[in-house]
């Protein structure tokens, strides 16, 4: 079975980016409440029971009181080790254990007991794998279905980079919302998201509508790392220039004094700014504030995506 974090184990890799400058103090928009009531205990137990990882835990989310009192919990495959280095995330780095193949099944079961209308699936970067991991995937896609015919499926995935057409399996499963986030601006992307590549993931998500037209795709930034309010109106263009249909845009935290330090916080109007600007550019969903998270009020959000296309067609 998939096993927990080993809360002794280091969490930060060597290969961040160290702080430039300390971060900023947190204003007082940024302020969640501690994880303490029943329905997250509740939650919590569910994911051990089952010896599930979450990335509420690995990525230390700050939402996870409030999910998990909801009984909302964001899945987390193959393992709780990644093969890259990203100077922006808290999962562990390093070399992962191999795939667990009964781990499909749990993550089903623990879906069918916490009897969710909407799950979200996510992984580490798996580069270690032939796939990159698509076929674990598809494999835990299928799976919930079987076990959850009524629950609906969104995956947020690695990029599947150098792995040849593999994503096709992820495709072929038919997600109801694929998901990639491009995480910042391409400018940064050396310093933030090293190993990855801003135009092979812009056309992994291309390549998903194109493979499944009536099926969303989605992707998320974050903003505080340095980038400008242009660029991220660039991104926002790039990404409606190969049909992402829902964009998410959240403050980025520092995790710890080892990771990308925070540059700016950005004000609350700032992201009414940015969301009027990506519904100016035909998104069909926008979540933009200084908490929201890939995977935060997932399923609200993907009710209001298909209400919004059946207003979009009728009009």
């Amino acid at each position: 079975m998939t096993v927990l974090t080993n809360p002794n184990r280091p969490r930060h890799p060597e290969k961040a980016k160290k702080p430039d400058q300390p971060s900023p103090r947190k204003p007082d928009w940024i302020r969640v409440k501690a994880p303490i009531s029943e329905g997250y205990k509740k939650t919590k137990k569910i994911m051990e029971d089952h010896n599930l990882v979450t990335v509420c835990q690995e990525a230390s989310c700050p939402n996870i009181g409030e999910c998990w009192t909801k009984q909302h919990a964001t899945m987390m495959i193959m393992g709780d080790t990644c093969t890259r280095a990203c100077s922006f995330c808290n999962v562990i780095t390093g070399k992962p254990r191999a795939l667990n193949p009964l781990e499909p099944f749990s993550v089903a079961a623990s879906v069918k007991t916490l009897a969710l209308k909407h799950v979200v699936v996510t992984s580490v970067d798996r580069d270690d794998l032939d796939d990159g991991g698509a076929n674990h995937i598809a494999e835990t896609i299928t799976a919930i279905r079987q076990a959850s015919p009524n629950t609906t499926i969104e995956v947020l995935t690695p990029d599947f980079l150098r792995k040849g057409d593999s994503w096709k399996a992820v495709a072929a499963a038919r997600p109801d919302v694929f998901n990639h986030n491009l995480e910042t601006v391409p400018r940064l992307y050396r310093p933030v998201r090293p190993g990855s590549d801003y135009g092979h993931s812009l056309k992994l998500l291309k390549n998903m509508k194109a493979e499944n037209s009536q099926d969303f795709t989605k992707s998320g930034l974050m903003v505080g790392l340095g980038e400008t309010f242009d660029e991220m109106l660039d991104v926002m263009d790039d990404m409606r220039a190969h049909e992402v249909d829902f964009i998410t845009i959240g403050q980025y935290l520092q995790p710890t004094r080892k990771h990308h330090s925070v540059v700016k916080f950005w004000h609350p109007e700032e992201f009414k700014a940015l969301e009027e600007a990506a519904w100016k550019r035909g998104f069909l969903m926008v979540s933009a504030s200084p908490m929201t998270r890939s995977s935060y009020h997932a399923g609200d959000d993907f009710s209001r995506l298909k209400k919004n296309r059946s207003a979009q067609l009728a009009a």
